[in-house]
Formats: structure tokens, sequence, C-alpha cells
């Protein structure tokens, strides 16, 4: 083959080499591992997992999410094929529902309890909460719009073989020789790319069309026929649709958005782990507040074994022994509330963790390994804290990408308002080849010839003789001499467009600008609101630490109360509603002392939370990922 036809072929190859060399074809398995292959995530400092909890459970969580994390969703172009295409003839995708859960399934439950620490609380359901699992998959999904922007510069191949032929009565004694059909036979191969230009925003095109042509004509005087051509063309805005960097401002507006989509899910990261430290104090708590209802009624219970017997002996008057039994009786159903209320609480905290090493329909239970530590230090400042908002604040930061997102928008809408100018160019060359065979004129009284040359005939004009077209050769002829371009086209072409009033573009640029300035002021009032929460956090906090020493004070002092008035009770010198008031209080003392600890936890919660530092205090890792990408096609 000629040098040209080598150099097509070149291309072609290289085109599909990069086509076919795009992400792993890697099937999605219903589970994100992210991360090189092979790389184990770091287990608890300090810590161990637990007896019969796989490791995987207690791994320090992997929360960025980087962009390779979208692969597991995605199918290499070329290598799926055949499998796609199993799947549209296969009639089970079609037919068959999803089974999502059996009924042998929710049968199913784990009904051992593990002692955790919050931490590896928090890890295990960040690792296995589905819900957190869902909300992680929006800045993938983003990331997969950062991909199918910078797609606008996916250079496009296309490519058509076809033949065609056609068999026709002759209606003329001249069309055709000895043959009573007019036959064509048209073979065409084509091939093009279109690219369009990360610099400059312009469109340039490049088509390869052949053909062949076979005819049973009289008149074709080259037969077969070979035509190839080659055009090339570039349309280029000048004005609208073009300027510095315009070109990958849609690829930008989706790098901005897919970190606004990873700062959403880094403020839902923090909220969720607040929400299981509260859904573990409160297990915490409603088990503190059962052994205050236990004690409580184990108290009463005694009184009114005591006072029955005082009332057998006629020590004691039989209201003494009603009042007791009533007291009592208060006692037991608060132990049924508090039983409630602490089973309903676990049952919160085990299906947030979803700790579930053996797969079942309902997880294991989770049995809280640390107690309220109210002396613990909390050293933040109302400066410190403020500081520490406005670095870490999620919240914060997903408002600043959007403010950008904004700003992007109003440029590209700026753009929009201009006038349409493109200028378009094109320059084609082809060529002709084939066998050029003599036509002779048999229906004339005298014959002549044409495009032949007689051997022995002198000179070549003679009545016989016709000049030869010079076409003669075969495919590779048409190809190679192409390339002197001696027969070639050309067009250049102007064309601008601007309605008069250009009211669309000016509403769409005055939406965009609203659209910032709404922006500017949702995180000015975001802002103020975070303040309001750091100051309310810190106050309460304050409080709470205030509260927790009064309650602990109260409580030793109402247990000296009740030790003294049952040493008075057992002289005779307190009635028993004496020794129950006393007993009351102290099961409040005791009461508040549980509430003012847990609200003590949950308020160094809310300030961590405010601050947007709640995940660095349980050393999770969050950082967003730069969704920036450089495919080969969108560096030109």
């Amino acid at each position: 083959m000629r040098r040209f036809t080598y150099a097509m072929a070149a291309l072609m190859a290289w085109i599909i080499f990069f086509a076919m060399a795009g992400p792993a074809a890697a099937q999605y398995k219903g589970t994100s591992q992210y991360g090189p292959a092979g790389v184990q995530a770091p287990s608890l400092s300090g810590q161990s997992a637990p007896a019969n909890i796989p490791q995987g459970e207690m791994a320090l969580p992997q929360v960025s999410v980087p962009a390779s994390a979208a692969n597991q969703f995605e199918r290499n172009p070329i290598l799926s094929i055949p499998s796609e295409f199993g799947r549209q003839w296969s009639p089970a995708t079609e037919l068959a529902p999803e089974n999502l859960i059996s009924e042998r399934y929710l049968r199913s439950m784990d009904n051992t309890a593990r002692k955790i620490t919050l931490k590896e609380a928090i890890y295990i359901a960040i690792n296995n909460n589905p819900a957190l699992k869902a909300t992680e998959l929006d800045p993938i999904a983003s990331t997969e719009a950062v991909r199918g922007a910078n797609a606008a510069f996916d250079p496009d191949l296309t490519a058509q073989l076809d033949v065609e032929k056609t068999v026709t009565p002759v209606t003329s004694p001249f069309q055709t020789a000895n043959s009573a059909s007019f036959n064509q036979k048209f073979y065409d191969w084509n091939f093009g790319i279109d690219k369009v230009s990360s610099v400059t925003n312009g469109t340039f095109s490049l088509t390869f069309d052949n053909n062949r042509t076979f005819t049973n004509s009289s008149f074709a005087a080259v037969n077969p026929l070979y035509q190839p051509t080659l055009e090339a063309s570039l349309v280029q805005p000048l004005l609208r649709n073009f300027g510095w960097g315009f070109a990958t401002l849609n690829v930008r507006l989706s790098e901005s958005a897919q970190r606004t989509a990873q700062w959403n899910y880094g403020s839902s990261l923090n909220q969720f782990v607040e929400r299981i430290g509260n859904d573990y104090w409160a297990v915490v708590g409603a088990a503190e507040n059962l052994e205050v209802t236990e004690s409580a009624l184990k108290f009463n219970s005694d009184l009114v074994r005591i006072n029955r017997i005082s009332v057998r002996v006629g020590t004691l008057a039989p209201i003494d022994l009603q009042e007791a039994q009533s007291a009592a009786a208060t006692a037991e159903a608060n132990v049924y509330a508090a039983e409630a209320a602490l089973k309903s609480s676990r049952a919160q905290l085990r299906q947030d963790v979803m700790l579930n090493p053996a797969g079942t329909f309902l997880p294991e239970n989770i049995e809280p390994a640390e107690s309220p530590n109210p002396t613990a230090e909390i050293r933040d400042t109302e400066e410190t804290a403020l500081e520490a908002m406005v670095e870490y604040s999620p919240q914060l930061g997903g408002l600043r990408e959007s403010i950008r997102t904004s700003l992007l928008q109003v440029k590209f809408q700026e753009n929009q308002t201009l006038p349409q100018l493109n200028i378009g160019t094109q320059f084609g060359v082809t060529e002709v080849a084939g066998a050029t065979t003599c036509i002779t004129n048999r229906f004339s009284s005298t014959p002549t010839s044409s495009n032949c040359v007689v051997p022995g005939t002198v000179p070549a004009t003679t009545i016989n003789n016709g000049i030869r077209l010079p076409f003669g050769g075969g495919y590779g002829d048409a190809v190679d001499q192409m390339l002197n371009a001696k027969f070639y086209n050309y067009a250049a072409v102007i064309t601008f467009e601007m309605p008069l009033d250009n009211a669309a573009a000016k509403a769409a640029l005055a939406q965009a600008r609203v659209s910032y300035e709404q922006a500017r002021l949702n995180y000015r009032a975001t802002l103020s609101q975070s303040i309001t929460a750091i100051e309310s956090a810190l106050a309460n906090l304050h409080a709470d630490v205030k509260r927790a020493e009064a309650t602990k004070e109260a409580v030793f002092y109402a247990e000296k109360s009740l030790r003294d008035e049952q040493v008075r009770f057992r002289v005779g010198m307190a009635t028993t509603h004496d020794l129950l008031q006393f007993q009351s209080e102290l099961v409040t003392a005791q009461g508040n002392e549980v509430t003012a600890d847990i609200d003590l936890e949950n308020a160094r919660l809310a300030l961590w939370y405010a601050e947007g530092t709640l995940l660095r205090i349980y050393n999770i890792d969050f950082e967003i990922q730069d969704p920036r990408e450089h495919p080969w096609y969108a560096s030109f």
C-alpha cells in the first residue's frame, strides 16, 4: 500500500488504542473499597478489635472520596461490549425481579452483645451504615459529571462500510452493449473524526471517504472507478463561546459542583458522627437511669417488707404500710419505663452502628464500654472555636464552593450576551483512478472510438482514435496521486447572529447574578447562625460542667441525709412519709446527675460539631479531594 494508506492506517490504530485505554472494566459488586489494591487501612491506634469482630469492621474509615472511587461503576467502552450485548438479549434480565430481602433473611438476628468504645462505634457505623453509604455516592456521581464534561473534547470516530447494487432494464440502445439490463455496483468505506478543542472551543473535522463504482454502461470511460476524497474543516467561534479558558468552563463548573458534593458529604458525616455519639450516650444514660430506678424499687420493696412486719407486731399503723406500698408500685412503674427507654435507645444505637459480622437481618447489640467523664477538660474559648469553625466547618466550606460555582455561572452567562461570530474553513482533495476502457460507437455509419488509442494509427486524432483519460491505475494509485492536490475544493464562511434586544441572554445573566448574590447572602446568614451555635454550645458546655458538679454534690448530700433519716426511722423518730420524702429526693438527685453527665457529653459533641472539628477529634481523616482529571483528549 502507498505511503498515504499507511499513514491513515496508523491514525486509525492510534485512535482505537486510546479508545480502549480508558478505565478498567470494573464491575460494581455492591461494596466500596477505595485506595490502591491490596493496601489495608490502619487499625485503631492503641485498640484491638473485640473478639469475633472482623478487623475490617474496626478499620480506620476511609471517608475521603477520591476520583478513583467512581471506577467501580464504570465499564470499558470496548471490552464490555460482549457482556452488555448478552444482557440486552437475556430474557432473565428483563423479566426476573430483583429479590432484595428473603423471608428467611427477615427471620435472622444476632442476639449477642459487644462492649465497645464510642470511637469504635463511630468507626463501625461509618463503615457499615447504609444511609451514610448512600450519601457517600453523591460525590461519586458528581465525579462522573466531571468526566462527562471532559467528554466534550473526546474525539468522535465514525466509520461506514457499505455495498449497493442496482439492476434496472435498459431504456436506450446506447446505454449498454449486448445487455438488456443496466447494472451498477457501489462500494463505500468512509472514515471520519471530529474533535472540539479544549483551547479554542473550535471544532475540527477530518473525513476520508472512498468509493468504488462498477457498471456495464457503454459510456463509462473509467470502469471500475475509484474516487477517494480527503477533507479537513474547522469551525471557530470568535465572540460567543470563545475566550480565555471558556472551552473548559463547563468542566470547571462540574469540578466545583463535585467539591460541593464532597463538602455536603462531609457535613452529613459530621452530623452522623454526632448522632452516633448521642445514641451512644443515650444508651449509657438509659442504663444508669435504670440502675437508679431499680435501686429505688429495692429500697421501697425493703421498706414495704419492714413496715409489713411492724404492722403485724402492732408498732406501726397500716397507713404507713400503704404509703410504702404506693411508693413501691410507683418505683416499679418507673423501672418498666426505664427498661423500655433502655431497649429503645439500644435499638437505635444498634441500627445506626450496624455491627453485623454474621450478616443477619438484625445486627448485634451494642454495650457501651465508656462512662461519662465530667472531669474531662475542654479548653476551647470563643475565639479559638470561631477560628476552628471558619477553617473546618464542612457546611461553610460547601457554601464557599457554591459561591465559586455562582461566579463561574456569571462568567458563562456574560459570554453568552456576546454576538455569535463564527469563522469556518474547509479544504479537500480528491482523485480518480480505474480502468480506462475503449469506447466504440457501433451505431454510427462511420465507426468511431473514444478514450482509446488504436495501435499503428497515426496521427492519434484520426476518426478511429480518441485521447485516453489520464486516470488509469488502481485504488493505491488514486490515494497516492491525491496528495498532489491537483483536484481540490475549499471554502471560507463567516456567520454572524445576534437578537436585536438580546433579551434571553440578558435575563439569564441577571438570574446568574441574582444566584451569586443569594449564595453570598446565604453564606453570611449561615455564618451568623454558626456563630450563634458556637456561642450557645460554649454556654451550654460551661453550664453543664457546673451542673455536673452541682448534681454530684446534691447526690452526696441526699445520700447522707437519707442515711441519717434511716437512723431516725429505725429508732422511731421519723415516719415512713419522711423517709420516702428523703428517698425521693435522692432518686431525683441521682436522675439529675445522670442527665447532667449525659448532657455534658452531648454538649462536648455539639461544640465539636459546631466547630467542624468532630471528625478530627476522633481521628477521622476527611479531606476534599481534587476532582480535576487530565484525560489525554482534554489537553488540546
